[in-house]
């Protein structure tokens, strides 16, 4: 059993996104999750005390790897990503594949390849520390757009994540949770689990905080698209938000 500590700490940048730094407090090791940008990532690592070892990038997005070159440039870090992406990702050290494990210390994540947002989208899960960093696949009650994959791709993704923990923490890239379950109580009005999530996200949101990380559990009780029954209605779905 892993029984060393992982801090995990949100840094909001641009206008929406998500940069995340994990830092194991036992080997004093700091990995970026995505990072879109690299000088508010640099500084909240330094206010710290932590020095960036690693980048881990879930695909290929500009808002996602933006910062990859000059956090390399001011640490030394090494950065893996996606193998289907590495025509797209530059600065890669290391590229990964279904299966592929990354570690943090003696903290073990192992990539889940969840192509839809874009055709190499991957995850790291960490099964023993009950995380999983999503990128832009999963939302809190939401899903990312279609853009390189199908409406059958993102179904099985969110099958896959849903069929993890309910106490797994979700670790998203974008701060799109009120839009989304705004969405969502129009398409099951009767939900009463996720009509109080709403009223929750309101108010949170009127205080100026933030609505991740969510958990899987929350998810499988509020989540439209993971809770579709089938690829059609996910896609009808999909498509309606991406109307609205």
């Amino acid at each position: 059993m892993v029984n060393a500590m992982l801090e995990v700490v949100r840094v909001p940048v641009l206008s929406d996104n998500y940069v995340w730094l994990m830092h194991d407090v036992a080997s004093g090791e700091t990995v970026v999750i995505d990072p879109a940008v690299a000088e508010p990532v640099l500084a909240a690592a330094a206010a710290r005390g932590w020095t960036i070892g690693q980048i881990w990038n879930t695909h290929w997005h500009g808002d996602h790897v933006g910062g990859n070159a000059a956090i390399k440039a001011a640490t030394g870090c090494s950065i893996t990503g996606p193998a289907a992406e590495a025509d797209r990702i530059g600065t890669l050290d290391r590229t990964v594949s279904e299966g592929d494990v990354v570690r943090i210390g003696g903290h073990v994540a192992t990539v889940m390849e969840v192509p839809a947002h874009t055709a190499g989208h991957i995850a790291y899960h960490l099964a023993e520390d009950a995380i999983v960093f999503v990128g832009d696949t999963l939302f809190a009650m939401g899903c990312g757009r279609l853009f390189e994959g199908t409406a059958a791709q993102m179904f099985n993704n969110m099958a896959r994540l849903g069929g993890l923990p309910d106490d797994t923490s979700v670790y998203c890239a974008h701060e799109y949770t009120l839009s989304n379950g705004r969405f969502a109580l129009g398409v099951e009005p009767d939900n009463e689990a996720l009509a109080a999530r709403v009223a929750a996200v309101e108010a949170a949101r009127a205080r100026g905080e933030a609505t991740v990380p969510t958990t899987i559990g929350l998810e499988r009780a509020t989540n439209i698209f993971m809770r579709a029954r089938d690829v059609e209605e996910l896609a009808q779905r999909r498509a309606a938000k991406d109307a609205a």
